[in-house]
């Protein structure tokens, strides 16, 4: 893996995000979005009992970026069965997807009352810096407000939301976690969201140099819910495996973007070819013995602002997408 330089001076997570999640709480009954507190901190509900939506949705996937992304509902022209796609554009590529957005950190609490388990997500990643992915970004944020998002059906328990609170180094009052149902709407948005996050952890996972990677952009379409945990995974995924496409713009050789935009689309791994569902029930659902190369979009354009060229790999899949969102309405 090849040292990656500090991110010095670069904006503060925390800062950013803060007026995006008192926004989000402001506007919670347009957005159809329960507000309720766990131990002091605030929970929003996009789409437990609350119903949330596509608008929910959008705004938590620029909220997860840690207020340095955009993201948009658009039309998809490539296709006539899913006419929707969502867009992502970020500033800085390399600290809104690696450093806020990228579900890097476990939380779990068990206890005699059940078990919790979810991966959070979002700008409070940087104040806990809980994973060595933050040593290796050279990032550090400083705040007193944190928030995460979790892609989760449950609300997590007292004792947990405590620890994250203390983790961040925030009073409780001063925590905010989004909870996005896989099966919801919004959970459905903010998941294919990361299509450019996506192509950003595999960068990472080549050990192509971060600090190359001036801009970024990505879509991939908006699948129709699934029903149930498994199928909405699935479906969420296969979006951004079959019909995800990525363009970076990098400084550096010809060569090593020819390189990267050969080896970083989905359709490299030695799993592709079949819907994400059958890959995950076929490892017995154990997520960590899916090949990690497999998570990446489809298609892949790499712009080497050296020279001006542009390197193309991988490929859209609509029969692959036919066959997982269709479901039996044909």
């Amino acid at each position: 893996m090849m040292t990656q330089p500090a991110l010095i001076g670069r904006p503060g997570l925390s800062a950013l995000s803060a007026p995006l999640a008192a926004a989000l709480v402001a506007d919670a009954v347009q957005l159809r979005l329960g507000i309720d507190r766990v131990a002091g901190a605030t929970i929003v509900d996009g789409g437990i009992a609350h119903p949330g939506g596509l608008e929910a949705g959008r705004r938590i996937a620029e909220l997860c970026m840690g207020g340095l992304g955009r993201v948009t509902l658009q039309a998809d022209t490539r296709s006539d069965r899913w006419p929707f796609q969502v867009a992502v554009h970020s500033t800085d590529p390399v600290l809104a997807c690696l450093g806020s957005q990228y579900a890097g950190w476990s939380l779990s609490h068990k206890d005699e009352g059940g078990s919790f388990f979810a991966l959070g997500s979002g700008p409070g990643r940087a104040l806990a810096r809980k994973e060595p992915l933050f040593d290796e970004l050279g990032y550090a944020d400083s705040g007193d407000h944190a928030v995460l998002v979790l892609e989760s059906g449950t609300v997590p328990p007292h004792p947990l939301v405590e620890r994250i609170a203390a983790d961040c180094g925030v009073a409780a009052e001063r925590l905010t976690l989004v909870l996005t149902p896989t099966a919801s709407l919004a959970g459905t948005v903010q998941i294919v969201a990361r299509v450019l996050e996506v192509a950003m952890h595999k960068v990472h996972a080549l050990g192509f140099p971060l600090d190359h990677v001036a801009d970024g952009i990505g879509v991939a379409p908006l699948p129709p819910p699934g029903k149930g945990f498994v199928e909405a995974m699935g479906r969420t995924n296969d979006a951004i495996l079959f019909g995800g496409t990525v363009q970076l713009f990098v400084t550096g050789p010809d060569d090593t973007a020819a390189d990267l935009a050969r080896r970083l689309p989905s359709t490299e791994s030695r799993d592709y070819g079949r819907p994400f569902a059958e890959v995950f029930a076929a490892v017995n659902k154990d997520f960590y013995a899916i090949d990690p190369l497999l998570f990446a979009p489809a298609r892949t354009v790499v712009t080497a602002l050296d020279s001006g060229r542009s390197y193309h790999g991988g490929h859209l899949a609509s029969d692959m997408l036919d066959r997982s969102f269709a479901g039996t309405g044909g």
